[in-house]
């Protein structure tokens, strides 16, 4: 990978980030304001499904063993 490849999974991590952070503060905000126990429920598991893709982009491509270190081993 080049410097090209890494700047657009950034920009992917960046947005995915942003969505965990947001549906996070969604599902705070819905539940002081007493919204249906439903409707925060989804906002949280969006936002563990969001963070568990991030940390997988991340494992799958900074910590990505290749098969050319593979080989060197």
């Amino acid at each position: 990978m080049n410097e090209s490849h890494f700047s657009e999974i950034e920009r992917v991590l960046l947005h995915l980030s942003e969505a965990a952070g947001r549906a996070g503060r969604a599902a705070t905000e819905l539940d002081r304001a007493g919204a249906e126990p439903h409707l925060v429920a989804a906002l949280e598991q969006a936002k563990a499904e969001l963070d568990a893709t991030y940390r997988s982009l991340t494992q799958g491509t900074y910590f990505a063993v290749t098969d050319q270190e593979r080989l060197a081993v």
